[in-house]
């Protein structure tokens, strides 16, 4: 594929930010599915995270009483609030935590900034943004705690996009000292490692690329994903989403050696994280369990303590 393909395929596949223009489209609406709730009881681990570990990826939904979904969000979820959250989080022994701001509540960030603000430092954030939000705009967030903006390249998540708003947005968040998330759909590393090289920002890869444990480590889509990780020093990867890459279903066991495989390839570019309250997922986890497979693809103390101290602490700039 060519960059002029290449580029064509990412406007085609234009994430939540730039998720407006298909709707100012008049596409045709359809029936909106209605999410699998989380697993009310997660399990104490019997792995003990080490202390200021963080949750690099997760999520807070609602209360909608307070803080509205998006009347063009992809899904329905019931409400999981800030006090479920910290609960799930003590639960497991996460001291630290990354908020995402989920397609659900499109570009209002506030049930984001919000946790932050009453997190002692312990959190921070991922927003959802748009070309139209002015400077004020994007220095509060700044200030509120945000330290990167999210693009999730899915034909589910999002729709027909203007790559020249991507662009003009990644530019100024860089300004800012920001990062950029990446959401692809499986088997499309290849086609976009061109665009994400020239980034001026780094840049972090959700679930692993999206990888099928499936079609095994040999996989070229997984392996485009290892040689991007490998030569691109702005690329990061994260360890979340075993429950999505597996094929085998529970306890996941499967998408072991792909985590493995990624965190050897680039020790200190991996951060790991619950993907709390799992969204769209197929077979819904316990996070407990989850917390259980990390000695499986990182049994190496000092490689737990940059997967989940030291390398999230440097990205997310933690105090």
């Amino acid at each position: 594929m060519n960059r002029r393909e290449c580029l064509h395929l990412l406007t085609g596949l234009a994430g939540v930010a730039l998720a407006s223009d298909a709707h100012a489209q008049g596409a045709e609406p359809k029936a909106m599915p209605t999410i699998t709730p989380p697993d009310p009881n997660p399990k104490t681990p019997s792995f003990k995270l080490p202390p200021k570990s963080c949750d690099s990826h997760t999520h807070i939904f609602g209360p909608a009483s307070r803080y509205p979904f998006s009347e063009k969000r992809p899904y329905n979820t019931a409400d999981t609030p800030l006090e479920m959250f910290r609960s799930v989080h003590e639960k497991i022994g996460v001291e630290r935590c990354v908020i995402v701001n989920a397609t659900v509540h499109g570009t209002d960030n506030r049930v984001v900034t919000d946790a932050i603000a009453q997190s002692e430092g312990a959190y921070k954030g991922i927003a959802n943004v748009s070309d139209e939000m002015t400077e004020k705009e994007l220095a509060a967030l700044d200030k509120g705690g945000i330290c990167g903006c999210r693009f999730a390249f899915l034909k589910r998540l999002g729709g027909v996009g203007d790559m020249t708003k991507f662009q003009r947005i990644v530019h100024r968040v860089a300004e800012l000292g920001w990062h950029i998330d990446v959401y692809f759909e499986p088997g499309t590393i290849a086609e976009f490692a061109p665009i994400l090289t020239e980034l001026p920002t780094p840049y972090v890869i959700d679930h692993m690329g999206t990888v099928e444990a499936a079609k095994g480590l040999s996989d070229p889509g997984f392996t485009a994903l290892l040689d991007l990780q490998k030569k691109d020093e702005k690329c990061w990867v994260k360890i979340t989403g075993l429950e999505r890459a597996s094929a085998a279903g529970k306890p996941f066991h499967d998408a072991v050696p792909f985590a493995k495989a990624l965190i050897e390839n680039s020790p200190d570019r991996v951060i790991w994280g619950t993907d709390w309250p799992h969204p769209n997922v197929k077979i819904m986890p316990n996070d407990g369990d989850l917390v259980d497979l990390i000695p499986l693809y990182a049994p190496n103390e000092a490689i737990q303590q940059k997967l989940l101290v030291d390398n999230p602490a440097r990205l997310f700039k933690f105090s």
